[in-house]
């Protein structure tokens, strides 16, 4: 978690990591090509150093290659060691923005929440900011981690699961899992993880069931007075804790196997497009953009182009998906992106134009915690 950099031999973790996708414990890396990937690291974080994201970082672009614009790393937010949100006047119990203690939610005017899902996704429709219309509920996660009983993975008897109200009548959705972090289970901080990070409200418009597993704060074995996910092999002290027969990894698999029992698969519709999709900035850092949009039916490829002020459009990307981190960008300039449709080797028209600014680089930062917010 501190580093140095020194200790982090990212070529050892990849070694490790061929190794078991070669064995079967893993699937293929090669699937990691196509998976969204945001990466966060709060300059006032006190816990984790930088140099540890950025070698996680260095990790998946290896894997990424030429989709390297899967992934999203947002270095500039000021936040402490935490999930953060936007700012709310009417949250209660939440941290201001460079705090690093419980319960971990910092109120940065950043919505990680939103930013997570449409990097995954693709635009999403706004959030639903006033009540509710889908239902939080709990259920027995002992009924998932069988033939072990919940304790013993130090895991929570109960979990919870947001279901939307067209999810609940039967429409098409999608399942999205979150994890919490140590210390944030309900256990130490009640439901704040679970309401309170902005996850309901984009699942809300979205057709998007949100799970949301439990751990336990365990004193004796297993040791895991924190109630953090099994990161270290706490449970059993054997490797299997990053693999598909993990015990944690299996439970939750298992809880999203019942969620999507009995659900055909939609059938992809085939067309031609006629237009590209509506493009969005989403996020920047000061080095990036985080670019999303709908997906459009018969679409095999977006073409991503990008311009500097007064300069001539460029591709900079294409993918099959429905975002695109376009990185390498200078600090606090300007650019302009649109999109593009290629079906069958053909490009068709270009989407309208979006622009936004890069932001500022963080000042060195010698004392997390106590560094001042860049606006």
């Amino acid at each position: 978690m501190k580093g140095p950099a020194s200790d982090l031999n990212i070529s050892d973790f990849i070694a490790k990591a061929d190794a078991k996708a070669a064995s079967g414990e893993i699937d293929p890396l090669t699937n990691l090509k196509e998976q969204k990937i945001y990466l966060f690291h709060g300059y006032n974080d006190a816990l984790v150093a930088k140099e540890v994201t950025d070698a996680a970082a260095e990790f998946y672009r290896h894997y990424l290659g030429t989709t390297i614009g899967n992934l999203y790393y947002q270095t500039t937010i000021g936040a402490g060691h935490s999930l953060v949100v936007a700012d709310d006047k009417q949250a209660t119990g939440l941290d201001a923005c460079n705090v690093n203690d419980s319960p971990y939610i910092d109120q940065c005017g950043y919505d990680q929440a939103g930013i997570i899902l449409q990097h995954t996704y693709g635009a999403l429709n706004p959030p639903n900011r006033g009540q509710l219309k889908g239902s939080l509920k709990r259920f027995d996660q002992s009924i998932y981690t069988k033939p072990d009983d919940p304790n013993s993975l130090s895991l929570g008897d109960t979990g919870y699961v947001f279901v939307p109200e067209d999810c609940q009548r039967g429409d098409p959705c999608r399942v999205h899992i979150a994890l919490h972090g140590c210390q944030q289970d309900v256990g130490d901080i009640g439901q704040k993880f679970v309401e309170k990070t902005g996850y309901n409200a984009w699942a809300d418009t979205n057709g998007l069931i949100v799970l949301y597993p439990q751990t336990r704060v365990s004193s004796f074995l297993p040791y895991n007075p924190q109630a953090c996910w099994d990161w270290w092999s706490y449970v059993d002290h054997a490797d299997s804790y990053v693999t598909k027969s993990g015990s944690q990894i299996r439970t939750i698999k298992a809880m999203l196997d019942a969620l999507t029992s009995g659900i055909k698969p939609t059938p992809t519709l085939v067309g031609t497009p006629t237009a590209a999709p509506a493009l969005a900035v989403i996020d920047t850092s000061d080095t990036g953009a985080d670019l999303a949009w709908k997906p459009m039916e018969g679409t095999t490829t977006y073409r991503v182009s990008r311009t500097g002020a007064g300069s001539q459009f460029a591709v900079v990307g294409e993918t099959q998906k429905y975002s695109f981190s376009d990185t390498g960008l200078a600090p606090r300039s300007t650019y302009r992106w649109h999109i593009s449709i290629v079906v069958n080797g053909v490009e068709g028209p270009a989407s309208s134009e979006v622009s936004a600014a890069t932001r500022s680089t963080p000042a060195p930062c010698n004392a997390p915690g106590s560094c001042p917010i860049s606006k």
